[in-house]
């Protein structure tokens, strides 16, 4: 197989024109290729003369022998010299030289793979001493002023054959280029590991007996072969036509098994923008530019507007870009037959500042000019001659022309999707019906135009380009009155028929698949009127009354009687204590008798009852203090908030926290049952009351967790009055701790953990790996990460080979967990499992997009994958943060659109002692009860005890005591 530096270089801009460049096809019909293919070889010529000034005629040569030693040769300087190697693997030490697992998978031996280049010329230096071999220089020429990294890998490319014809390196090359002929020194020796990868690609390519894959990029504009590939890109739809494609997102779409742009257009689905999103820009949305190319409509997307307040100068300036420079001004004032079309050409560089001079006089003598261009091009244009030339005064019109300049590609792109495969002023103009007066015009085509009319200098050839530059300026000016009329559409829809365009609103288009109640549409009218006549409603409220068979409407239960609520079901006489707190001297009963009224609910075994209880209390008088006592510790004070009783919070407060039922149906539910007139200001107090009253408990659980040896933690997000803030939970094997934060910044996380130095389980979110702690990552999120990729990557082999690999290592470490549970003891074995798998999965190259990434993720967290094989206890997931996620999820579908940041600290305190409950087998509605403030001493109490079947009906003061509204603990 021989590979030639033409070759090379097809590869380096196409695999297409790489295969086609093998099987000896020529490309026709490029204008410009062709030119480019004439410069390529005159401008070589025309550098060797100088070149060979500079060399005695007897130390040149001029096409050496192929046979000849180079190693003996005595000349200096050598053109157009042949170089062929026949066994590019004859050094098979060098490490770059060893075939990787692509060439060697294909069967394409490296001695087989010849490497041929004509080389423009080759510079021999003398050695500088005894014993030191001479060196080579190869040497290329380029006419472009600029370079690219081709260039220099062309170079490279040459470098390498050389060395091997010479058995030794080659370090570095020259590069002469531009109309200076500027030398460049280039180091090729740092290149010829990318020249070999890419060799080795190009193997491949030729070995494999079908074409590579058609991909139309940017290198199309210039190719012999554009209007072949092109036409096939057309017929096949292939998604490569979309110039907005990068070739990562297009290599996703065909993972998931699509491959045309018709099939891209259908995986577009309108959705509704959140409120915090409105006023930014919506992304670019590939499928829906595939829609409006299926339907040939243009498609908008929110309010696209383009404000003109002054006159509109469209500007479109042409340059040459490899010398920076500026050779024509395109200037279009004003809208329709009254424009005027000024060009402004510049023979030479020195005559640019003198054209930017007369641009910036005709700007002065217009009214209120706003510049209207299409792309950046002329914005980079107005910042360098402004600093270049002649910056003009501050106050000057043109400098406020300068600010108010207006790009439309920004206010097309992701707003207005017209049916074309790219935005290019030649596309959209050219769908809106402008034609150019040249066949398929383009900027490249206008830079050959330029040089040719350098080298004639005849005067077509400059009406050439003065003509394609108006004729920009024209179709710019029509592009942007349509997007002008596309604006005041949207603002009046009366202008809708004016437009000669079809226009669809994105906002307006429903989603295909719809919801589970799809609305019923047909073509026949008469459908859908039978369809609505079968409707519940319309049956109700129409045909029943019709019929005269009028529906019963819901019986509503008359209210409770306020009296018969309140009439008094038991009187409870409150014992206190006849010891003066102060003085503990006995007193005596004095005073009126004192009492509280309780709304109260009592716990039956298989009932529940609502009762009305009277407390009463006669209060003590100290003969020494001369002081009332008795009372104020134990006795309810009075108010509403002291109304109800301990046990209907703890089942109020059961059912929403617990049970996550929502507030607004627990309130008609307990005014239903028990004829409670309760409203959500009023469980609002009761759960601020009842969150002081738990705050301790709520401390105590973080500090528990945050002393032990296993934290795991997640975060979630909610939206508290359309701003998104953050919860955190906090985890170890038996408490539960949520805490609030409007930011997921690690601030709150250091600040929590502190000095804990036991083992942090956590997701892959990049903050947790500021903690300095051992760390286990949850190998759950890891699977069903890889598990996603692998759906859409079904034939990328290299990949599903790293996760198969995975699986199996993960597999045998969760069967001895089952086994044996979570001992370092029978787990530390599979240490060595993992550094296998290290070195022959991961620590080797990839070559697919996922491999690599999954390759990165691997390397990325390798110290903290397995760290539950070095500790005992320590879970391989993540479950018991994500299980009391789960349950803030539940809490927070029902309590975020009308919560506050008061309100979710209260229910985060009550949600922790809720979740501590569970994890530690305790009942939280018994703990409600209690009245208890220490989760650990209340299951202490039950611990070695039999659970109760049936609770006691609440005694005496104790009651409402702990911790009922009003009652401070």
């Amino acid at each position: 197989m021989r590979i030639t530096s033409p070759i090379f270089d097809a590869f380096l801009k196409c695999a297409t024109k790489c295969h086609l460049r093998s099987l000896g096809e020529v490309g026709s019909g490029s204008e410009y290729a062709e030119w480019v293919r004439g410069r390529d070889e005159s401008y070589p010529r025309e550098a060797i003369r100088g070149l060979q000034e500079a060399v005695p005629e007897t130390e040149r040569v001029v096409a050496p022998s192929a046979t000849e030693n180079l190693k003996a040769a005595k000349w200096r300087l050598a053109v157009d010299l042949a170089a062929q190697t026949p066994n590019r693997g004859a050094d098979s030490n060098h490490p770059e030289s060893k075939p990787n697992e692509e060439t060697h998978g294909l069967g394409i031996p490296h001695s087989e793979q010849v490497l041929g280049s004509r080389l423009h010329a080759v510079e021999r230096v003398p050695s500088e001493g005894r014993g030191k071999p001479a060196q080579f220089v190869p040497i290329r020429f380029v006419f472009r002023n600029k370079l690219t990294k081709d260039d220099r890998l062309l170079l490279a490319f040459d470098a390498l054959v050389l060395s091997e014809v010479l058995g030794r390196e080659t370090t570095f090359g020259k590069i002469i280029h531009g109309d200076d002929r500027t030398t460049l020194k280039v180091k090729t020796s740092a290149l010829s590991g990318e020249v070999r990868k890419r060799l080795d690609k190009v193997a491949a390519l030729l070995s494999s007996p079908a074409p590579p894959d058609l991909v139309l990029n940017r290198h199309c504009a210039e190719c012999e072969f554009q209007a072949r590939c092109r036409k096939i890109g057309v017929e096949k739809d292939d998604l490569s036509l979309l110039a907005t494609m990068s070739a990562k997102e297009r290599q996703k779409l065909r993972s998931k098994g699509i491959f045309t742009i018709t099939q891209l257009s259908y995986t577009f689905r309108p959705r509704r923008r959140p409120k915090r999103l409105r006023d930014k820009r919506e992304k670019y949305h590939h499928s829906l530019k595939a829609l409006a190319i299926r339907e040939k409509k243009i498609h908008i997307v929110g309010s696209p507007e383009l404000k003109i307040e002054g006159t509109p100068v469209y500007l479109d300036v042409e340059g040459l870009p490899d010398r920076d420079f500026y050779y024509l001004i395109g200037m279009r004032i004003g809208n329709g037959e009254s424009a005027i079309q000024h060009s402004l050409w510049a023979d030479t560089v020195a005559d640019e500042g003198k054209i930017w001079r007369a641009f910036l006089g005709i700007l002065e003598t217009v009214e209120k000019p706003v510049l209207v261009h299409y792309g950046s091009y002329e914005t980079t244009f107005l910042a360098r001659m402004s600093e270049r030339h002649h910056n003009p005064p501050q106050d000057s019109t043109a400098v406020k022309a300068f600010a108010m300049a207006v790009n439309v590609v920004s206010i097309i792109f992701a707003q207005i999707y017209f049916p074309t495969y790219s935005n290019r002023l030649k596309d959209v103009a050219e769908w809106l019906g402008f034609k150019w007066s040249e066949l398929e015009p383009s900027g490249a085509k206008a830079v050959m135009w330029r040089y040719l009319w350098e080298t004639t200098r005849s005067p077509a050839a400059r009406l050439r380009l003065t003509t394609y530059n108006a004729e920009d300026c024209e179709a710019l000016a029509r592009t942007a009155h349509t997007i002008w009329n596309l604006g005041s559409q949207q603002a009046q829809p009366e202008l809708k028929d004016e437009m000669e365009a079809p226009v669809v609103q994105v906002d307006t288009l429903k989603n295909p698949l719809g919801g589970k109640w799809r609305v019923f549409s047909s073509p026949l009218k008469e459908l859908e009127l039978i369809n609505k006549a079968a409707h519940w409603d319309y049956q109700r409220e129409r045909i029943y009354v019709r019929s005269g068979k009028r529906p019963t409407p819901a019986r509503q239960r008359p209210c409770a009687n306020s009296k018969a609520l309140w009439r008094v079901d038991k009187v409870i006489e409150a014992e206190a204590s006849n010891k003066c707190p102060d003085c503990h001297q006995k007193g005596k009963r004095g005073g009126a008798i004192r009492s509280v009224t309780v709304q109260e609910i009592l716990f039956g075994r298989f009932s529940l009852k609502r009762r009305v209880i009277r407390y009463e209390c006669q209060p003590y008088l100290c003969i020494r203090c001369k002081k009332t006592f008795g009372l104020d510790e134990k006795f309810p004070k009075r108010g509403r908030p002291a109304k109800y009783g301990r046990n209907l919070l703890a089942y109020l407060f059961y059912q929403i926290i617990d049970l996550r039922i929502p507030m607004g149906k627990v309130i008609p539910a307990l005014s239903r049952l028990f004829g409670l007139n309760l409203n959500p200001g009023i469980v609002a107090s009761f759960k601020e009351t009842m969150a002081a009253y738990y705050s301790q408990a709520h401390e105590a659980i973080l500090r528990r967790i945050v002393s032990g040896s296993l934290v795991h933690v997640d975060e979630t997000d909610l939206t508290i009055k359309r701003r998104r803030d953050y919860v955190w939970v906090f985890t170890s094997m038996d408490e539960v701790a949520y805490l609030y934060s409007e930011t997921r910044e690690g601030e709150l996380l250091h600040t929590t953990l502190g000095q804990f130095r036991g083992v942090l389980v956590s997701d892959f979110y990049t903050i947790y790996d500021s903690q300095d702690c051992p760390q286990q990552k949850c190998l759950i999120h890891l699977v069903r990460d890889l598990n996603e990729e692998l759906l859409h990557n079904p034939y990328d082999e290299e990949f599903k080979q790293i996760v198969k690999s995975f699986s199996l290592l993960l597999k045998g470490m969760i069967d001895d967990v089952d086994r044996y549970g979570l001992k370092r003891h029978f787990l530390k074995k599979h240490l060595v499992s993992v550094e296998r798998f290290y070195r022959k999965v991961i620590d080797v190259d990839h070559q697919s997009t996922a491999a690599v990434a999954c390759k990165q993720r691997f390397q990325k967290n390798r110290d903290k994958l397995f760290t539950f094989l070095k500790f005992d206890g320590v879970p391989w997931n993540n479950n018991n943060a994500e299980h009391a996620i789960k349950a803030f999820a539940r809490l927070r579908d029902f309590i975020e659109s009308g919560v506050t940041e008061k309100g979710i600290r209260e229910y985060l305190i009550l949600l922790s002692v809720c979740q501590t409950c569970k994890y530690m087998g305790l009942d939280f509605l018994d703990f409600l009860r209690s009245g208890e403030k220490d989760i650990y001493a209340f299951a202490e109490r039950r611990r070695g005890r039999r659970r109760r079947t049936q609770t006691s009906q609440p005694t005496g003061l104790a009651a409402v005591a702990i911790p009922g509204p009003g009652n401070q603990p």
